[in-house]
């Protein structure tokens, strides 16, 4: 197992109800790789240095995890087609 550090943008107009769903569906995903979530950071909605799907603000969140090398790539290809994330970006903590 690795730290990673995941940092994901979800779309803005998404209520608090929806947007925990979309944490826990991540979260989730994480879990059932064999994983852990080592803390959830919710950063709240800032503006973005450019538009994204015609949207000039996001929801940002920082997850630090720990996962398996290989899982990086599922975990990758599962964020793009989740709708809801605008961008992610997934960097290893490790030395």
């Amino acid at each position: 197992m690795r730290e990673y550090e995941l940092v994901f943008i979800v779309h803005p107009d998404l209520d608090e109800t929806a947007t925990n769903e979309v944490v826990e569906k991540i979260k989730g995903w994480i879990t059932e790789a064999g994983g852990s979530v080592n803390k959830v950071d919710p950063w709240g909605k800032r503006q973005l240095a450019y538009p994204i799907r015609k949207q000039n603000n996001g929801q940002y969140f920082l997850l630090n995890i720990q996962i398996a090398p290989s899982f990086v790539t599922e975990l990758e290809r599962n964020l793009r087609f989740l709708e809801p994330v605008m961008r992610f970006l997934i960097t290893s903590t490790d030395e």
